[in-house]
């Protein structure tokens, strides 16, 4: 095999990038919504992808009607269902995410919510839902428009001693803990008073509708922001386990670890019972398969507080999707498509080394090869960490290993489908068998700068970050890794 040129290297950037942003294009919300939800006049009709409905609800039903927006695709979610719905009569609401539109609906109050970690607007967002809920009547049909980035944005503290500042604390030592995100949601939800079934509970008499853009597995769809309206399967038993596993107690704020070391910690509102009944890992080898992942995920959130039972939970896009629209892409571009989601939620570093070990051995068969994996990937961070985000990490650890391949026409992208990689304004970046050698060239330490989290100056210096700014939604992480012959 000869040595790969500057510019075939050059022509794989662009065909993952492509891949990458082809795919998010896939997730489109409005088409989403669409295929999920229908409006006729009055009329609510949900879409059940297994055919057991349509299922109706009559709008006319009802007196009020409250929308709570939360996460990083709630301006986008909002504006699609006010379009759709054209029903204004005793309409109110709240939209809580990180980037707010200019124009902007009298009905509704704004909150510029903080992530990663929660703001002064976090808190007054919260303050302000829980207020209207409590309005919340028989005669009241409140939909949730909930995506992912809703745990940061979106908060306040069942303790009101706690303040501001400790709140951020707690938010920053999960952040670097290296717990997975359903592990992290499982201290916020117990942490926080509109988490974990609390804004459900908090409106019990009301019909709740709650649309969903999920960046957690479909197995745990209760984790997404936390959960705020899902019966939550953890408990208080969990918490207590996962702050001595990660060591985290003696970290914490002082009033949030008195908070957690009260004997009657508040247990949130859900089935216990049904705590260990998660969806198993579905075969990616078929599309229908996964697509009954999310029905079934859905249909499976109940629990025993009356609250819940009178609420309808609907996916309307998953990353179930995104992989869809990936795959579909790397095909159409001629390549062998695999893709392998077995790493999701493990340490950067071990899955880094899975992903380039799978990726070589199917190479030898395939050589023109996409791999593509989905999910996110943990980071346990040092004390004063540099600029830079789980994908950037985890690029430039795949940029070291590829160094070792000199002349391969192999690229690594590994990308947040919210545009946002951890502390950075840019999405990830894509790595090569030159990556190290070019940094090097521009004066920096690959070495250092990957012990040091602090991976985003060196990317942008070489011109391969990936930069797509806010993306309207949170659909987890995409890697692909590529090959030419």
């Amino acid at each position: 095999m000869t040595p790969a040129t500057e510019t075939e290297l050059d022509k794989l950037h662009t065909a993952a990038a492509e891949i990458f942003t082809g795919a998010l294009a896939t997730c489109n919300i409005p088409a989403a919504f669409d295929r999920r939800i229908h409006f006729e006049g009055d009329t609510m009709i949900r879409l059940i992808p297994d055919g057991s409905g349509p299922e109706i609800i009559e709008l006319e039903h009802y007196k009020r009607i409250f929308v709570i927006a939360i996460g990083k695709a709630a301006t986008p979610m909002l504006e699609v269902l006010l379009d759709r719905m054209k029903r204004r009569k005793g309409l109110r609401g709240i939209c809580c995410s990180n980037h707010l539109p200019q124009k902007r609906n009298w009905r509704f109050r704004y909150f510029e919510g903080g992530h990663p970690v929660p703001n002064q607007e976090s808190f007054a967002a919260a303050r302000a839902t829980l207020h209207l809920l409590r309005r919340a009547r028989r005669d009241t049909l409140v939909f949730f428009l909930i995506s992912g980035g809703g745990s940061a944005m979106f908060d306040l503290p069942i303790d009101s001693a706690i303040t501001l500042e400790d709140t951020i604390a707690f938010h920053q030592l999960l952040l670097g803990s290296g717990a997975p995100i359903n592990e992290v949601n499982t201290l916020r939800k117990h942490f926080s008073a509109v988490k974990g079934g609390r804004l459900a509970i908090a409106a019990p008499e009301a019909q709740k509708v709650s649309l969903l853009v999920p960046d957690v597995p479909l197995r745990t769809l209760d984790a997404l922001s936390s959960g705020p309206t899902s019966p939550d399967h953890t408990t208080v038993a969990d918490v207590r386990e996962l702050l001595e596993r990660y060591d985290l107690g003696p970290k914490l704020p002082e009033s949030v670890r008195l908070f957690f070391e009260q004997e009657d910690l508040p247990e949130s509102p859900g089935n216990k019972a049904g705590r260990h009944l998660h969806l198993p890992r579905m075969p990616w080898s078929d599309v229908q398969h996964a697509r009954r992942s999310a029905l079934t995920a859905a249909a499976s959130m109940s629990g025993e507080d009356p609250a819940f039972r009178n609420s309808v939970y609907e996916v309307l896009v998953s990353t179930n999707d995104l992989v869809e629209g990936a795959r579909s892409l790397a095909r159409a571009a001629g390549y062998y498509a695999v893709v392998d989601n077995s790493c999701d939620d493990w340490d950067y570093n071990a899955a880094a080394h899975y992903l380039l070990d799978r990726f070589h051995s199917l190479r030898a068969a395939h050589p023109r090869l996409c791999l593509i994996s989905v999910g996110e990937v943990t980071v346990t961070l040092g004390p004063n960490p540099g600029a830079g985000g789980r994908n950037q990490q985890l690029a430039l650890l795949c940029a070291l290993e590829l160094e070792r391949h000199p002349g391969e026409r192999i690229a690594v992208l590994s990308a947040g489908s919210d545009g946002i990689d951890g502390n950075t304004q840019t999405a990830g970046a894509i790595a090569d068998p030159t990556t190290a050698a070019r940094a090097r060239a521009f004066g920096f330490d690959p070495d250092k700068a990957l012990h040091d989290f602090d991976s985003c100056s060196l990317f942008t210096a070489i011109g391969d970050s990936i930069v797509t700014g806010p993306t309207g939604h949170n659909l987890r992480d995409l890697r692909l890794l590529i090959a030419e012959r």
